[in-house]
């Protein structure tokens, strides 16, 4: 059972919701309801105080630093609406109700900011593939979880620049099948327009895929199926990832061995033997290896890949990162990494929120 409420125009309204519920029940669609108030939730119950203090912590730090239009500055490392995406999917995925609760104007704005920076005509959430990756992962996780007509109440937007979450995200997902039609290898790179891949922007833009097809939006079978051929094409017999250029140049990137782990997980390719390859290697590293030079990077993709391929691995290798990332937490809730304090906070907040699992992409 998930907490946030996942039907469109979800309303606090108890007998609508039982009435929803009930209709849940009986449908096909493969979305759990459940009440927004965090009080009647199941899942969440008995997550370490640690994990919720250093979460609560850090979800304070980044409303803080969120400004008036709903996005995150710089400060010194990344920004832009990928960044915002992660920054939203951070509260999303505390599962407090995003529309009545604490943090329901901190996620609006944000919402609004990244359809604000959507090509209205071409529906790409630039400036990189990797910012509209992680942007259409926040979209796709919002989906039916905010109600939509509280959106833009109050919204000093332009009224051409306003869409609701769903048209949003049918616009991404276009851009993304469009992006891969005109890519000979079937992927992606940072440009629409690339004619070359990487397994690195492969990966977010591919989750986000997966995610807006989770959440009911049309997304073609041939593309999800190019998409995962493209990483087995990536994928030793060893279960290393190469990062671009075809085969050869593997090496032990954790980070790449994990996003291919992920990507086969929530495709359901489980049955492929590069799935296995790339779980057997990452499950065969140490316990104690948390991440790389990548940081959060790393802990984002490994959380979600172990915690899909063998919940035992995970479970002994989330305890470990607990501990570390209690360290490395700042006084003032945020966490250092290589692509600025906004980013750092929101992946590692985003690496143990498996620990709630509130967010449908964090399902298993």
């Amino acid at each position: 059972m998930m907490r946030i409420d996942r039907l469109k125009g979800a309303s606090s309204n108890w007998f609508v919701w039982l009435m929803a519920s009930a209709l849940f029940f009986v449908s096909s669609v493969m979305v759990v309801a459940q009440p927004p108030w965090r009080e009647n939730a199941v899942q969440g119950q008995g997550v370490s105080r640690d994990v919720r203090e250093m979460y609560e912590r850090g979800l304070e730090w980044l409303q803080n630093q969120q400004d008036a239009t709903g996005r995150w500055k710089s400060s010194g490392g990344e920004s832009g609406p990928g960044v915002t995406g992660l920054a939203t999917m951070a509260f999303l995925a505390y599962g407090d109700d995003p529309n009545h609760g604490i943090y329901a104007e901190t996620m609006s704005r944000a919402l609004r900011s990244i359809i604000e920076d959507q090509n209205g005509k071409t529906g790409y959430i630039g400036p990189s593939m990797y910012h509209h990756g992680f942007a259409m992962l926040a979209l796709a996780e919002a989906y039916g979880a905010c109600d939509e007509e509280k959106l833009w109440i109050g919204s000093q937007v332009d009224e051409s620049k306003r869409r609701t979450i769903g048209q949003a995200l049918e616009l991404a997902v276009r851009t993304a099948v469009t992006s891969q039609n005109k890519n000979s290898i079937g992927a992606w790179r940072y440009s629409p327009d690339a004619t070359d891949a990487d397994t690195s922007v492969s990966g977010a833009v591919l989750v986000g895929l997966l995610a807006a097809r989770n959440a009911g939006i049309e997304v073609p079978d041939k593309s999800i199926d190019r998409a995962v051929e493209y990483f087995k094409s990536m994928t030793s017999p060893s279960g290393q990832v190469a990062y671009t250029g075809g085969l050869g140049g593997f090496d032990n990137s954790p980070a790449r061995v994990s996003i291919a782990t992920l990507v086969y997980s929530i495709s359901g390719r489980k049955d492929l033997k590069e799935f296995k390859a790339t779980s057997t290697f990452l499950k065969a590293s140490d316990v104690s290896e948390t991440s790389d030079h990548y940081g959060e990077y790393t802990a984002y993709y490994k959380a979600q890949a172990l915690f899909q391929a063998d919940i035992e691995a995970w479970e002994k290798w989330n305890k470990v990162l607990i501990r570390e990332l209690k360290e490395k937490q700042r006084s003032d809730g945020h966490f250092d990494g290589n692509y600025g304090p906004a980013v750092a906070t929101a992946m590692n907040l985003l690496s143990v929120a498996l620990n709630f699992r509130f967010l449908p992409i964090y399902e298993r």
